[in-house]
């Protein structure tokens, strides 16, 4: 009867709204070397904690109940909804049914999964999410005539940090190896302390301007003015006849973009400004395309100073084809549609 007793213990302390820890502390100052362990009050706390009552073991005669009735696909979805992170062992003991059973109720009957969570910029409001539907409205309305004369006009771009050195992600640096050889090692490093801004401008042909922030500078409207005029001359340059055809940039939302001042350089290099809604860097080219393509090449490189960085980077985009870039702007297209199939949520 010990064990008995000490469910009975776990089962009260859980009702008290104890964690299991708490738990564990406790059981172990009055029962010394006759506590239960910490795998089974933590198994009963849990227990407890989803609704179980009885304290005594299930029936071990004969096989679980296989059956899926619709009661128990009934039951194992609103267990399920109540606590998405239970295990499939945790829900064996509630319904009273085998893991597999339990699987196939959650795989066939409820077409349930188990996945993690997806990390995303914010937790969108119900008006930004609006924003973004909208914005994603009018960019397909403004390219249902004719794509392709609409990508010719965009110029997009916004400010990243290199660093001089950035680790290899896991999946990055997975190799081959033959079985019943040691695994590789590898040794946790972390980003560089050393690193420089870029400010990249590109459109549907290739890079149009790089410009590198100095150190100590703060970027301020001011300075994003210059980067404008920059880019003026330089798509005069590179591209001509791009602005008299007319320059659709497309920026993020950040206050240097949308202070007064830097408007006001915007309008008067003859610029014309495309509606980005705020907190999207799914919707933003140079977010979801450019750079972390740009990350991906220099990961895992070593660089001693700046130059080398910049050598790099510039070496990175030579060997990029137009297509690659016409590529990177049609996606937009793609993203809009799917914004606005998933009602303004992060794609």
């Amino acid at each position: 009867m010990e064990k008995i007793e000490h469910r009975a213990v776990i089962k009260f302390l859980t009702k008290q709204g104890k964690n299991a820890q708490t738990i564990l502390n406790e059981m172990e100052t009055v029962y010394g070397e006759q506590c239960p362990s910490k795998s089974m009050i933590y198994k009963w706390h849990g227990l407890f904690k989803h609704g179980r009552e009885s304290i005594e073991d299930d029936p071990r005669s004969g096989r679980p109940v296989e059956a899926t009735t619709s009661d128990i696909v009934e039951k194992v979805e609103k267990i399920v909804l109540e606590d998405t992170r239970l295990k499939k062992k945790q829900l064996s003991a509630l319904v009273g049914v085998s893991d597999t059973t339990i699987l196939r109720i959650l795989h066939d009957h409820l077409g349930m999964t188990k996945v993690s969570a997806r990390w995303v910029p914010r937790m969108l409001t119900p008006l930004q999410k609006q924003q973004r539907v909208e914005a994603s409205k009018h960019f397909l309305e403004l390219c249902s005539d004719d794509p392709g004369s609409i990508l010719e006009r965009i110029v997009t771009g916004d400010e990243t940090w290199v660093h001089h050195f950035e680790p290899e992600s896991k999946q990055e640096s997975m190799q081959w190896h033959k079985k019943g050889t040691p695994p590789p090692k590898k040794f946790k490093v972390s980003e560089s302390a050393g690193k420089l801004m870029a400010t990249v401008f590109w459109d549907c042909e290739g890079i149009i301007l790089i410009d590198y922030k100095e150190k100590g500078r703060t970027i301020t409207g001011e300075y994003y003015a210059t980067i404008l005029e920059k880019l003026k001359d330089a798509i005069k340059e590179k591209r001509r006849g791009k602005l008299t055809k007319g320059v659709l940039l497309l920026q993020d939302n950040a206050p240097v973009h949308k202070g007064k001042v830097a408007m006001a350089a915007l309008h008067t290099h003859g610029f014309e400004s495309l509606v980005h809604p705020p907190y999207s860097p799914d919707l933003a080219p140079s977010d979801f395309y450019l750079f972390p393509n740009l990350k991906k090449d220099l990961r895992g490189r070593k660089f001693s100073d700046d130059n080398e960085v910049k050598e790099a980077i510039l070496a990175h985009f030579e060997g990029k084809d137009k297509k690659y870039f016409y590529d990177g702007l049609e996606k937009l297209i793609h993203r809009s549609n799917k914004c606005i199939q998933l009602k303004g949520d992060y794609i």
